[in-house]
């Protein structure tokens, strides 16, 4: 199950809305066929493991870290009956899929079909593979990540707001490599204006070489004062852009972005601002699995407050900057006792280039 697990990795960034995926045919010890889920609309990782083994399927065992799928609401055809002719005659399966199309139903079918189901393999392994999915399928709302750059004090940007860079390249590029595992990156509209960022994921700089999937990018501009000409709003051929305002912009102000092709979305407000809870459930009911933030310290704040985060991802740079007036990483309000402050489970901290990275889940 272990090696099932690393194949389902392969897909990471590449199956949503889908589950990542991967499947192994085991038979008199041997691996006789292996697969993994590449993309929505191509085959499953059960599949393409049983094509591989082809007739030595006949009395193996099949491994597959999640339920294979029974039900006709989606572009493949289902699993289990494919499971079912190859002939196996025992499937080890390391989770139920809480889909409500799938839901059990997959290993009853195969039970009925007098194959001998066994499940809980490396389950734990399993729901951290697919965390983002498991959230999004049991709540309707994206797994979100807020991630931030800082410096050893908390600090994202001085105090006239200069902020680039404060980590080193490795951490950046680091950093784009989350952003291509993600659906959706958010930001506000104030580090679109300060920063002017294209919020595209790329693997490399120097050549420029952008990442085969790119997230969608969503900009929280309660007034549009986003700028039509600004880098985010450009190439919408490469990669997708939602501006998320308010009734508080005028018609007059979405017109320029429409006719460049940026998706532009009135959503109910809280503290004047877009509401974090409307959004994450817009997103939600078009498929976006998951969202990396990458705002300032307003949107931080707003996403922290609203108990909106799952996940802390924060590079940390060897530097102190210091000063009250100096941004820092959450903003608004502080606490007013220290029972009332946030804390990070499953902590890792790594080290990447000159800077720290740390990690946990709210």
């Amino acid at each position: 199950m272990t090696l099932a697990l690393r194949l389902a990795a392969k897909g990471l960034g590449k199956t949503s809305p889908n589950p990542m995926v991967g499947a192994l045919v085991v038979k008199n010890g041997r691996i006789v066929g292996r697969g993994y889920h590449h993309a929505p609309g191509r085959p499953h990782a059960e599949i393409l493991a049983l094509k591989q083994a082809g007739p030595r399927a006949n009395g193996a065992t099949l491994y597959v870290t999640l339920e294979p799928c029974c039900h006709l609401l989606k572009r493949t055809p289902p699993c289990v009956p494919a499971v079912v002719q190859s002939g196996v005659r025992q499937v080890v399966v390391a989770m139920a899929d809480p889909h409500p199309s799938v839901k059990g139903r997959g290993m009853a079918a195969l039970r009925r079909a007098g194959i001998t189901v066994t499940t809980g393999i490396a389950q734990e392994e399993a729901v951290q593979l697919n965390r983002a999915y498991l959230h999004w399928v049991t709540t309707g709302r994206p797994y979100v990540i807020l991630k931030a750059g800082m410096t050893l004090d908390g600090k994202v940007a001085t105090a006239k707001g200069e902020s680039q860079w404060i980590t080193g390249p490795r951490a950046r590029q680091d950093a784009h490599r989350l952003r291509s595992q993600v659906d959706a990156v958010v930001v506000g509209v104030g580090t679109v204006l300060k920063d002017n960022p294209t919020l595209t994921a790329r693997l490399s700089d120097r050549p420029l070489k952008l990442a085969p999937r790119q997230p969608v990018r969503v900009v929280l501009d309660s007034t549009l004062r986003t700028p039509p000409a600004a880098a985010v709003c450009a190439r919408q051929d490469r990669s997708k852009t939602l501006i998320v305002t308010t009734l508080r912009a005028s018609r007059s102000r979405r017109r320029p972005f429409e006719r460049a092709g940026v998706e532009v979305l009135s959503l109910s407000t809280k503290n004047g601002r877009v509401s974090f809870p409307a959004l994450l459930t817009l997103l939600g009911k078009r498929g976006v699995t998951s969202v990396l933030i990458e705002g300032g310290s307003t949107v931080n704040a707003a996403a922290l407050r609203e108990k909106l985060v799952n996940r802390i991802v924060l590079y940390l740079a060897p530097t102190l900057m210091g000063g009250q007036d100096a941004k820092a990483v959450i903003g608004g309000r502080s606490p007013d006792r220290l029972a009332q402050t946030l804390v990070l489970r499953h902590m890792t901290v790594r080290r990447i280039g000159e800077d720290l990275v740390v990690e946990g889940d709210l």
